[in-house]
């Protein structure tokens, strides 16, 4: 691996080294944080989305002020929507989650709400809710766990479950990798 680095400046080849590392860290890491969906619940998760976008057509003109809150409750699988003023917009059971009793159960849907959504990026970005809006996870207790998607023209989330500890964990990842 090193012969492929000579072509490069001394920084060049230490940034290279470091893309490297992250990248080959992130998906170590996104293989043991996250619950593997299923086909079916990847199909119930956009379903839902969709019916929230058909709530906020894209041919209305924008005009309501709201984030779309996304309650999931652990022990029946259940997923709601709601709007600011907590009406249910729609509602769904994701079987796979139902009986989950994961203590890191939010953190682990997280990754795969984010993924549906992504999905189905079109609808959402074009929804006729005033910008900026986002989508919010909730417990059934309505405490906020993780916001999972901003619409607006110049914000991006980073996932922060990828963010998190990084100094310590590249750390120890370079110092086993240089062990190799």
């Amino acid at each position: 691996m090193e012969g492929i680095f000579i072509f490069f400046s001394k920084k060049t080849r230490n940034r290279l080294r470091l893309q490297i590392i992250f990248y080959t860290f992130a998906a170590e890491l996104r293989k043991t944080n996250t619950m593997k969906a299923t086909e079916q619940a990847l199909q119930q998760l956009e379903r839902a989305i969709r019916k929230i976008a058909e709530k906020y057509p894209s041919t209305m003109d924008a005009t309501q002020l709201t984030d779309i809150h996304i309650r999931v409750t652990q022990e029946t699988g259940e997923l709601m929507a709601f709007d600011d003023d907590d009406q249910e917009i729609t509602r769904c059971v994701v079987e796979q989650w139902i009986d989950n009793k994961e203590d890191n159960f939010y953190e682990q849907i997280t990754t795969t709400l984010r993924r549906a959504i992504e999905h189905q990026k079109k609808l959402v970005d074009e929804m006729s809710i005033l910008k900026p809006y986002s989508f919010v996870l909730e417990n059934d207790d309505k405490e906020n766990e993780a916001e999972l998607y901003v619409v607006d023209d110049n914000t991006v989330i980073i996932d922060t479950e990828l963010m998190a500890d990084l100094d310590k964990d590249l750390d120890e990842f370079f110092k086993k990798l240089l062990k190799n």
